[in-house]
Order: C-alpha cells, then structure tokens, then sequence
C-alpha cells in the first residue's frame, strides 16, 4: 500500500460482531452503563405513561362533568382536588423525565470520554510497539485520524447514539404493553404498524447513506482532481490537453451530482412517508376507536381512545430514532474496522519468549551470511558477511538506495535479517531482548527530531535520571559548549526555534549521554552548514573513543579518519579499508572522493569570484 493514500476499507462486515466488541470497552464501567440504560429507560417509561395519565384525567374528570352538564343541564362542582392531584402527577412525571434526562446525559458523557480515553490509550501504545515496517506501509494522515476523528465516531455510537436505540426500544415495549393492557384489539391495529415502518425506515436510512457515501467519494476525487490540474494549469496547456480534461472532470462532476440528488431525494421521502405510517395507524385507531367509544354500550371509554391516539401518533418518532442508531452505527462500521485493524496489528519485530538481558556490549558486531529485503523478491542485502570489531569506527558509503541505512537499521533490530545472522559480542542479537540492546545504542539520524519542552528535557529524553554535570559533558564532548546556559530555553514543536545545526548538536548530546556502546551516524552533519560541521567533527573524535562507531557520511571528507571505509553497492560491500588503502586502490572509492572534491573546489573558485 502506498504510504501516501489511507487505507481503503469497503465494508459488509456484520453489525452485531463490532457493537459487541465496541461494547467491551463500555462494560469496563459496569455501573455508568447501569446508570445510563436505566436513566434512558426511565424516560421511555415516563414518557409512555403520559397517555395513561391524560385517560385517567378524561375518564375520572373530564367525562363525568360534560355527562353531568348533559343529564343536569348544570355542571357539577368540579372536583379541584382530583385537578390538583393530576396537576402534581404531571409536575412529578415532569420533574422524573427532566432527573432522567440529566442522568443519561452526565452517564453518556462520561461513557464516552472514558471509553475515547481507553482506545486512545491502546492505540497509541499500540503504535510504539509497532515495528518500523508498519510505517513504511502507512500515511501519517491516516494514523492521525485513527486516534482523532475515528475514535469520536465510534465513541458517539455507544454513547449518545445509543440513548436512540435503547430509548426507542424501550418506549415501543412500554407502549405496546399499555396498549395491549387496555384494549388488544386497538393494540394489534397499531402494532401492526411498527414492523412496517421500521423495514420501510431501515431501507431509506441506508439509501440515504449510500448514496451519501458515494457522493463525499467523488468529491473527494473531485477536489483531487481540481488542485491536480490547478498546478498543472500549464502543462495541460503547453500540451494541448484542456478539452480532454474538462471532460474527465465533468464526468466525475455529474456522478457526484446524481450520487447527491439521490441521496437528498430518499432524506426528502424519508421523514414524509414515516410520518404518513404514523398518521395512518392513527386513522384506524379514530375510526375502530371511535366506533367502539360510541357503541351502545361503549366498548372503550373516551380516555382510551384518546390515549391510543396518543400512542398512534408518538409511535413512529421510537421507530425514526432506532433507524437513525442503525444507519449510524452502520456508517461507523468503517471507522471501528479502522481502529481495530490497527490495535489488532502484530509487531513484525518482537522478543522471543524466554529472551535474556544483554549485559554491558562490547561493540562486536558481525553480520553472518544476512539477507534482507522490504518487499518480497526484492532483495536489499544478499548474502552480506561483514565483522567490525568492538571499538573501532566503520564508515559506510555508496549510491543512494545501495542498502547504507538498512545496514543501520539492522544493527538497531528495526529491522531483522530474512535469511543469516546478526551476532553482538558473538550472541545472535534475537536471543537478547531489542530494549536491552537499543538501550546501548546512540543513533543520530540525517534530519534530527526533537521534542516540544527545554533543550535540557531533549538532552535527557533517553536518560531522565542525568545530573547536571553529564549534561555538561555530553556537550562538551559534541562540541556545543554554548549550550551550557541555555538549558531552560524552549525549543517549540519539533524543536522549530532551533536551527537545524541546533537541533543536530542538541541530538547529537543526547545520544551520546547515555555511554552508548555502538555509536550510529546516519548522515548527521549532511543536513548543516560548514561551521556546525566543524563544530561536530572537532566532538566526533572524542565521541568515538572506546566505543564501535559506524557511520553513513555524505561529505566523504569527514570520514578519512575511519579505521575502515565500506562502499556499499547493491546490497554488497565491494570495497574495505582505510581512506589512504582505497585511494592507493583508485577504485569506487577513489572516484566518489574525486569527484566530490572537484565539485566543493569548483564551489568555492565560483564563491570566491
């Protein structure tokens, strides 16, 4: 997959299998959940009771003062008490619902933060065991959503989304019992109804999604392909090419415009017919109803009637808020697959079971026979023997892609060999564990990365419990003296209120204040100006004494001091020696040096006129 596109996930995958693993990190908190379910339940059964209570009021009240007025010809005293009871009954329904709302509302938003917490957590110490060839395959773009925008989309799902599915269940139970409790037959007429309109709800929804989904696809392609041809304005005009393009983008212009039409097409049918199966029930309720409430004798009283009108007409919005969780949780499939595909990656790189501890390294390493390569058939090395002894300096040179980095990063076990060995101090380095060897490495890289604090936090990142005093050392021993009373200076995100040459000196000291016992250049100073070249070469000397030293160098003038001097080319090392051995030899070596002094002396003849 290439690094630069996200990983495209096109799912048919069943609903059930990720809300249930969803679910999990849910249950982590028995008692919010508890909480939660309850308090949304409560207000499905308060506002379910409603109806019942407007029957009672119509019956016991309503009624028998407009049969009074209509036998008497005088309305009766009213009963002011039976009024004020159900005005406290109402006042006490509504103080309830207004407790319940608060409680799944406070019980939602901690589930949500808690459980958003939790997948952040393990994603992100996910992505710190990763092996180094999972972010070969994978944008930063599409890990940065992973732990932003997916983990909200789920999170809402069984947080606020659910209080739909759970509230809309729950007042279709409770509603259909009172029903049946009074009346079945009305009961029947209405819940008939209900499979109906969520089938017909369901459907719509993810029409509507689809279409949805189609439409932000091709703008996505449309708004690609828009600064595409933007930039390249001019070459699709020195080309002759405007017509052909205009039309390419006019065909992805009117698949967007149908995909939207579509999907605002089935939005707009969408409320209108669940409403209409509402109001429908409600028409057979008024007509049956109403013929049974005026038939001598009356088979429901008024309230009934007037309760099941009420349930007629309240139904369908349970019905909208279930297809609404489904719809949701089913455009959020994508999201969770994202998320767990990832915190379901195994490292590449891991310890053995059973691996022991290195002890203090000496600095052999030796390289047995290893192969390796990133994609298979692809080799990078093949067959590589080389042995470099404990406390001398290697520097490896060649092409661009010859297998220089890769060679590093076997040595720090970012990688491991796919065929041989890889032996520190005379031990296959699998046997140990990664952490007991990286913790005797100092790697400096090309493009130094530091992080958001003071330059003295960057010193220490990989050594916390340093003095003051090794600090100090550390820089005098890279040649930064003058950072010595700038410890507490701010060095911003990404260390952008330092200069490169800054940031490489600050690197450079904290790598080495740790006593490292293998010491990794790769192309550390290519990166600075000539002074802060200077300035590191003159700490190199002492930052390799007593230590194995192997560097990958691009101003081959810095590496003459080497006890060896590897050209690599192709995976293979073809030459080996020292700085004067090659140059005596007049081979690869010899050339590369040749060449790119001509070029720094016909630099500096230019400068200088």
């Amino acid at each position: 997959m290439s690094q630069l596109k996200d990983k495209q996930f096109k799912t048919k995958g069943a609903l059930w299998p990720f809300l249930r693993r969803l679910l999990k990190y849910s249950f982590r908190y028995p008692k919010w959940v508890a909480g939660f379910i309850g308090f949304v339940l409560l207000v499905a059964l308060v506002e379910a009771v409603y109806p019942l209570v407007w029957l009672s009021l119509i019956d016991t009240v309503i009624v028998p003062a407009v049969e009074s007025y209509k036998f008497n010809g005088f309305v009766k005293d009213i009963d002011s008490v039976a009024l004020r009871n159900y005005g406290i009954v109402f006042g006490a329904l509504g103080l309830i619902l207004a407790g319940g709302v608060f409680g799944f509302i406070n019980f939602a938003g901690r589930i949500q933060e808690y459980v958003m917490y939790d997948i952040r957590q393990e994603l992100f110490i996910k992505l710190q065991q990763l092996s180094f060839s999972y972010f070969d395959k994978s944008a930063v773009g599409w890990l940065l959503s992973r732990i932003s925008s997916d983990t909200v989309k789920v999170t809402e799902l069984i947080s606020w989304t659910m209080i739909e599915a759970i509230w809309g269940t729950g007042m279709i139970i409770f509603c259909v019992t009172s029903m049946f409790i009074y009346n079945w037959k009305l009961a029947v007429i209405i819940t008939l109804t209900i499979p109906v309109l969520m089938l017909v709800s369901i459907k719509l929804r993810m029409l509507i999604l689809r279409y949805s989904r189609e439409a932000r696809k091709y703008n996505s392609e449309m708004t690609a392909r828009f600064n595409e041809h933007i930039n390249g304005v001019e070459v699709n005009k020195s080309l002759v090419q405007e017509s052909r393009v205009s039309d390419n983008f006019k065909e992805l212009s009117d698949k967007m415009k149908v995909s939207s039409y579509k999907a605002a097409y089935y939005q707009a049918i969408f409320m209108p017919l669940i409403i209409f199966g509402g109001s429908l029930a409600a028409a057979f309720v008024i007509y049956y109803g109403g013929s049974m409430a005026i038939a001598i004798p009356a088979a429901i009283t008024v309230g009934t009637l007037a309760a099941f009108f009420g349930y007629a007409t309240m139904i369908f919005e349970p019905i909208l808020d279930i297809s609404r969780f489904y719809s949701q949780a089913q455009n959020s499939i994508s999201a969770g697959e994202r998320i767990f595909s990832l915190i379901d990656t195994k490292a590449e790189i891991v310890n053995i079971t059973g691996a022991g501890e290195f002890g203090r390294i000496e600095g052999d390493v030796e390289f047995d026979n290893v192969s390796f390569h990133y994609e298979t058939g692809k080799h990078v090395l093949q067959d590589l023997n080389l042995k470099i002894e404990a406390g001398t300096s290697i520097a490896l040179v060649g092409e661009t892609g010859g297998g220089k980095s890769t060679i590093i990063n076997l040595i720090c076990r970012f990688y491991e060999p796919t065929g041989g060995r890889i032996m520190i101090d005379n031990t296959d380095y699998k046997q140990n564990t990664m952490e007991s060897l990286r913790s005797q490495l100092g790697v400096v890289l090309q493009t130094p990365h530091l992080f958001s604090g003071t330059i003295r936090e960057n010193i220490m990142y990989g050594y916390e419990g340093a003095t003051d005093m090794e600090i100090i050392n550390a820089l005098n021993t890279v040649g930064a003296e003058e950072y010595v009373f700038r410890l507490d200076e701010q060095v911003g995100e990404g260390g952008e209120q330092l200069s490169m040459g800054e940031k490489q000196l600050i690197s450079f000291a904290r790598a080495i204040l740790a006593d490292p016992r293998i010491f990794i250049m790769d192309e550390a100073t290519s990166s600075v100006d000539t002074i802060t070249e200077a300035k590191i070469q003159k700490g190199i000397s002492g930052i390799m004494e007593g230590r194995t030293s192997i560097i990958i160098a691009h101003r081959l003038s810095t590496i003459k001091n080497s006890d060896r001097i590897l050209v690599i080319n192709k995976g293979r090392i073809i030459e080996d020696g020292s700085h004067r051995e090659l140059m005596m030899s007049k081979g690869v070596y010899y050339k590369l040096y040749t060449r790119q002094l001509r070029a720094e002396r016909e630099k500096e003849v230019i400068n200088a006129a």
